[in-house]
This record gives structure tokens, C-alpha cells and sequence, in this order.
């Protein structure tokens, strides 16, 4: 595997360059990559047009074609995000605490690039330009290694922001493309300890197993996004409804589209009805509990682990419980902290709600598609982490970059004239 090795190495050689760059001139480099993209649409419109016959002859599922289309409108928002993160403020260098100590020494905590992020992910090649554009704003090299459905997609636009790269003296290699997708060698990029600094997975619950069953260098984890919205006996029903279906139907294969409406017994009799007659003028399946189906017919009986499933798809599952508490202990047991939803008039409920879950992103009266770097003000985002290291929840430029400490003295030392 020394050709993957000698990727990494070259990428973490143009990351010094990248780390040495002024904010302005990064700036500069992603609106050219932006201006780039767009130039370049003819071909990357073609190689994608490509993956997505390759795809369907493979016989994948909607949803994971959803991920892997690109068109006009959706390269225009790729080209967007990286004029949006080029006018985010730079978090390199960033003096995050300032103290004195007794004896006269400065501490700082300063945000430094972490150096090399690997991107492991499926079939998303916008994921290529959000990655490139964090990881340089934030002074890191990055290496992708994308599905195969993807390749084509994934090595036009590289080729792309390549041209940018090369025009503001940076080597191309500083977003570095894997073409050897063979699992071997993905694994041994993942134990390039010497070299890589986070890896970051993005895609289904396996590939993300795998890549934390055999990384040795940190991994941020996103395993499944079970999202959750709570209907409260205080809850305005025309607000709820709104929030029901956008969070259901307006891209029901995100990672943060809803996929569990629990209802309050209080207002289920007025609410579900309307709730099921919207979500299947959408086209959208109700699997509910008995209270549901009684109150709704039609309605598919729900198991146990129609509660665990992320479905990525027009299928919702539906629970009635007798209390906020009830709510809370259903996404307590089944919920995957990625992002939870109540729709309540009450403050009370609602801080209650909040403060009982620990989940990434709580919302409050807001729909779950709001959990997303760009929505949340990170610009693109690199990644969703759902396990508590240096970054939890959207990860923006500041998760790209660690803090560290710098010292200023006028000769102090610890142990002589003590």
C-alpha cells in the first residue's frame, strides 16, 4: 500500500502550503474555485450524468441516487456554499482565551489547522467541493476517498478546484483524490497514524462502522440520523403540521429529514388525521402503534424496529404517548442523537425538552432540516458528529481546526529562584 501512503504524504506536503496562506488569499482561492465550478459545468454535468446510468443499471435505490444527482441548480449551490464559507470568518489563528499567571507568563489558546483530514463518503459529490473548501479555509490538506458510484462525479470537480489551487501556488495535491477505491486501500489510509490527522465518514451505518472498526488515527462518527418530532399537547397544530412535512418530504434521504412523529393523546384525535391526509397527498407510508391506527385507517402496524429505522424514504413511523415524559423516554430508547424536534407553546415543555436530551441539535418549534452546517451558520459542512470529541453536532471550520497553547514570556523559569 505504499501508493496510498505516498498520497497522503504528498497532500500533508501541500498542507504546509495551505497553512501558510493569509486569510485573504484563501478567501480569493475559493471564490476562484467557486467561479471554476461553474465554468467547468458541461463536464462535470456529463461525468455525473455518467454515474447516474452506471448507478441505476446497478440498481440503486432512489435515495442513494438522490445523493449522487447533480444538475445546474444543485452545482450552483455547490459553487454558493464555497463563496459562503470564503466570507466566514478565518478560525486560523484564532485567540480563543488570553490569560496572565502569577508569575508573569502570557497564555494563550490559539486555533492551529489540524494538518490532514481523510473524507471517506458515498455517494455525494457535493461532499467534494463542501470538504476542499472547510479543509483549506481551516489550513488542512484534505484526502477524498468517495464511492465508486461517485468516481467519475468526484474526479471532475477535484479536476476543477485543482485548476484554482494551482492558480494560487498551492499544489493540486492539497485536495487529494483516492481513485484506488479497493477496501485494502482505504483501510490503509486509515492507519496512516504518521500522517493523517481525523478521519471523518459520511454515508450509511455500515460504511461508518467500518471505518471506526478499523481506523487507527481519530474518527468522528454520525452513525444514523433517527430524527424525532414531539407534538405537545400545547403544540399550535397548523405549526406542527408544517414542521411535519418539511421535515418528512422536502428530502426525505438527509440525514436529518424526520423519521418519527410522536403525538401527545391530548391533541392526537385532532392532529394525526390531518397529519396522515398531508404526509400521503406526499406519498409518504404511516407505520403506527395501535392509539395511531385507531385514530387513522389504513395505517401499517409498526414494530419495534420501525422505531430504530432511518428510513431515507416516504416512510414515517408514528407513536401517541400519554406525556412529555413518555416522549422522552421513546427517543431516550430509539433516538441516535443526531437532531430532535418539539412543537409546544408552552416555555415550560419546551426547556424541558431540551434540557432531558442530549441530542446534537434540539429543536424548538423549528423544522430538523435546519440541522445543517450551511442553516446553521458554518457555511458547508464537513460532517455530522454524534459522539463527543472535539466537535459535536454540524462540523464547520472551527471542528477543522484544534487549540493549542502559546506561551509568552520574559524569561521565567519554573524550577531555578523558586
Amino acid at each position: 500500500m505504499n501508493d496510498i501512503r505516498q498520497l497522503a504524504l504528498t497532500c500533508r506536503d501541500a498542507a504546509r502550503a495551505v497553512a501558510r496562506l493569509p486569510t485573504d488569499a484563501k478567501n480569493a482561492m475559493l471564490r476562484d474555485m467557486a467561479d471554476q465550478l461553474l465554468a467547468d459545468a458541461p463536464a462535470i454535468l456529463e461525468a455525473n450524468a455518467a454515474d447516474m446510468d452506471a448507478a441505476r443499471e446497478k440498481g440503486i435505490g432512489e435515495a442513494m441516487l438522490d445523493r449522487l444527482r447533480l444538475d445546474d441548480a444543485r452545482l450552483a449551490g455547490v459553487a454558493d456554499a464555497l463563496r459562503e464559507v470564503a466570507a466566514l470568518p478565518d478560525p486560523v489563528g484564532m485567540v480563543t482565551r488570553r490569560d496572565t499567571r502569577p508569575n508573569g507568563i502570557a497564555v494563550e489558546r490559539v486555533r492551529t489547522p489540524l494538518g490532514v483530514v481523510a473524507m471517506i463518503y458515498e455517494a455525494r459529490p457535493n461532499v467534494t467541493a463542501d470538504a476542499a473548501a472547510l479543509c483549506l479555509k481551516a489550513g488542512n490538506g484534505v484526502i477524498l476517498r468517495g464511492g465508486s458510484e461517485a468516481l467519475r462525479s468526484n474526479m471532475a470537480i477535484a479536476a476543477s478546484l485543482g485548476k484554482a489551487l494551482e492558480r494560487a501556488g498551492v499544489p493540486a495535491a492539497a485536495v487529494t483524490i483516492v481513485e484506488d477505491l479497493r477496501r485494502e486501500t482505504m483501510v490503509a489510509l486509515l492507519q496512516l497514524t504518521d500522517i493523517v490527522d481525523l478521519a471523518i465518514p459520511r454515508g450509511g451505518e455500515g460504511l461508518i462502522r467500518f471505518v471506526a472498526e478499523h481506523a487507527r488515527v481519530p474518527v468522528i462518527k454520525h452513525y444514523k440520523g433517527v430524527c424525532h418530532l414531539y407534538v405537545d399537547a400545547s403544540a399550535d397544530l397548523d405549526l406542527a403540521l408544517g414542521l411535519l412535512v418539511d421535515g418528512k418530504v422536502s428530502r426525505p434521504s438527509a440525514c436529518n429529514a424526520l423519521e418519527t412523529l410522536l403525538v401527545h393523546s391530548d391533541v392526537a384525535a385532532q392532529f394525526l388525521p390531518r397529519a396522515a391526509q398531508a404526509l400521503r397527498a406526499h406519498g409518504v407510508e404511516l407505520r403506527g402503534d395501535e392509539a395511531t391506527r385507531g385514530l387513522v385507517a389504513d395505517v401499517v402496524p409498526a414494530t419495534e424496529a420501525d422505531y430504530d429505522a432511518e428510513y431515507l424514504d416516504l416512510v414515517i413511523a408514528v407513536r401517541v404517548v400519554g406525556s412529555l415524559d413518555e416522549a422522552i423516554a421513546h427517543i431516550r430508547r430509539h433516538g441516535s442523537d443526531h437532531t430532535e424536534v418539539i412543537a409546544a407553546r408552552d416555555p415550560a415543555a419546551a426547556t424541558a425538552f431540551v434540557d432531558a436530551l442530549r441530542s446534537a441539535v434540539v429543536m424548538v418549534n423549528a423544522s430538523s432540516r435546519f440541522s445543517d452546517g450551511g442553516e446553521l451558520g458554518l457555511g458547508a459542512e464537513i460532517g455530522i458528529s454524534t459522539t463527543r470529541l472535539h466537535a459535536y453536532g454540524p462540523m464547520g471550520l472551527e471542528a477543522l481546526t484544534v487549540e493549542r497553547f502559546v506561551v509568552r514570556g520574559e524569561g521565567q523559569t519554573r524550577n531555578l529562584h523558586r
